[in-house]
């Protein structure tokens, strides 16, 4: 499934796709691959940016679950080395580890363990996976523990960030301890690479989720390594008063420690850069390195001073200044998923207390039917039945708020084909590198099919078909690497849904071996 967004006529277009809006990140070319997870050397890269006079500890919540396949998990241990490789790594700059998710979570070094880029290089590529059950909650308990725990390496004292690497499938809550270390003042940033809700994962990440929260394809993960570093490095950028978790009425300001609970106290002043005369004033003792400012102005851009009162030595005040989001309104996202042939799940966000229900109308494009369902103000999605195969249908969804006033939003959703999926896909050996992928036709009237296959080694490569062909010849397919083959059916509305196996080359003379991924 597509993703497709407009903002013609007034009204936002969300086709059904696993992957939803959050994926226009990934629309640049894709970059250099690492070669380290296969046992190779790292080839020659450009210049990296700087990222000294940087003090934090970073720590990866890595998907070591059986739900994620070897190819996926060596594709993030390369990400993982690419985003941290510019950091200067030290007692006084930056330290990482690495919490696998699992059935019992596990450290897989502390934090001050490796202090240099070629040892922490060579740790990440020695990172073997632990299969298991995806207990995500439990790791984040687990993290929760060692991001304060001597024993694990880490500073009382420094910016605490965690990435967390998700197929976007878990076996147990994640709210309550997510919650537990964003009140800590952890910072959360989070990378989808599969079917993940969008709603779960928003509120799960720091705030704003637009600077927090990434959707993308394992293959596709280079595209946002630049982006997400520079996200990391506004955190965790030593000496500088900055500001996270920021929302319409509040902030959360982060500063380096200065003072202790003996030595001072910290002063700050903030008011509107429009009306630097309501300024108000609050103080914390010198033991404290953050604060969060609440009850302000939503779209307003507030000058903020922290002024260090020691009486010991002198500290110069620091200054920033901080834009609150605009105010929320319900419904500001209307996401399409699930789609079969003869329904659709429909799901909007944010919930507000304000809002008492929502209206969901319907109906078929073209047409005038329309049909409607209610929805209590407390819930944020429903499932929409009893539709027609291979239809495109309009859904607006609607919130009635207490005041009386009402505010729409609408979507494209399209429901698929009956039998739109490719069946019994099979690989025949057709000599050195190359093999020969068959399938049985899909259903319907289908337009073509798309065959891509994603190399371990060597890029990926995307072949399309007319109807009446039902096997196209792969090449270049190393010996001892694992390749994925998808198969999709193409419809004149949308794809239908895709078939893919793992494709494991044997070395030399051996053969191949293929199994069925979901």
């Amino acid at each position: 499934m597509t993703v497709e967004v407009s903002r013609a006529f007034g009204f936002k277009v969300v086709c059904p796709g696993p992957d939803f809006a959050m994926l226009a990140k990934a629309v640049l070319s894709l970059g250099l691959w690492l070669q380290f997870a296969a046992g190779q050397n790292t080839p020659e890269r450009g210049p990296q940016p700087s990222a000294s006079n940087s003090e934090g500890d970073l720590l990866f919540l890595l998907d070591s679950s059986g739900s994620v396949s070897y190819y996926e998990f060596s594709r993030v241990k390369e990400f993982m080395w690419d985003l941290v490789q510019p950091f200067t790594f030290g007692p006084r700059d930056v330290q990482t580890s690495i919490i696998h998710i699992s059935t019992t979570p596990t450290m897989e070094f502390p934090f001050d363990r490796y202090l240099s880029s070629g040892t922490l290089q060579q740790a990440i590529r020695d990172t073997q996976q632990l299969m298991g059950d995806t207990n995500t909650g439990k790791a984040l308990s687990y993290a929760k523990e060692k991001f304060f725990s001597d024993e694990a390496g880490a500073r009382p004292d420094v910016p605490k960030v965690l990435v967390w690497v998700t197929d976007g499938f878990s076996t147990d809550d994640i709210s309550e301890p997510m919650q537990l270390l964003k009140d800590m003042g952890v910072t959360v940033f989070i990378v989808s690479t599969g079917r993940g809700s969008y709603l779960e994962l928003s509120a799960a990440a720091s705030q704003p989720p637009e600077k927090h929260l990434y959707f993308v394809d394992v293959d596709d993960l280079p595209i946002i390594t630049k982006e997400l570093r520079d996200a990391i490095l506004d955190v965790i950028q030593a000496n500088r008063l900055h500001a996270v978790d920021i929302t319409s009425s509040s902030f959360r300001l982060m500063w380096p420690k200065l003072l202790s609970q003996e030595t001072g106290y910290y002063t700050l002043e903030y008011a509107p850069i429009d009306d630097l005369a309501r300024k108000r004033t609050k103080q914390v003792s010198g033991a404290h390195t953050s604060l969060m400012l609440s009850n302000l102005a939503p779209e307003t851009t507030y000058e903020v001073a922290l002024i260090p009162e020691s009486n010991v030595h002198y500290f110069p005040p620091q200054t920033t200044r901080v834009t609150t989001l605009a105010e929320e309104t319900s419904p500001a996202q209307v996401l399409i998923s699930e789609s079969g042939p003869y329904s659709f799940h429909v799901s909007w966000a944010p919930t507000l207390d304000s809002v008492i229900s929502y209206q969901i109308l319907y109906g078929p494009l073209p047409g005038n039917s329309v049909k409607l369902l209610e929805v209590d103000g407390e819930h944020n999605s429903t499932v929409v039945e009893n539709l027609a195969p291979n239809t495109t249908y309009l859904v607006t969804v609607t919130a009635v708020y207490k005041s009386g006033k009402e505010k729409s939003l609408s979507a494209k959703a399209c429901t698929q084909e009956e039998g739109s999926k490719v069946r019994h896909l099979r690989f025949e050996d057709m000599g050195p590198n190359t093999l020969k992928a068959s399938w049985d036709s899909a259903d319907g009237k289908v337009l073509g099919y798309r065959v891509r296959c994603r190399r371990q080694t060597g890029p990926s490569s995307v072949i399309s078909v007319s109807p009446q062909i039902h096997s196209v010849i792969l090449t270049d397919l190393a010996s001892g690497t694992t390749n994925k083959v998808c198969v999709k059916p193409m419809y004149k509305n949308q794809p239908g849904k895709r078939l893919c196996r793992m494709v494991h080359m044997q070395p030399e003379a051996q053969g191949y071996k293929h199994r069925q991924r979901a």
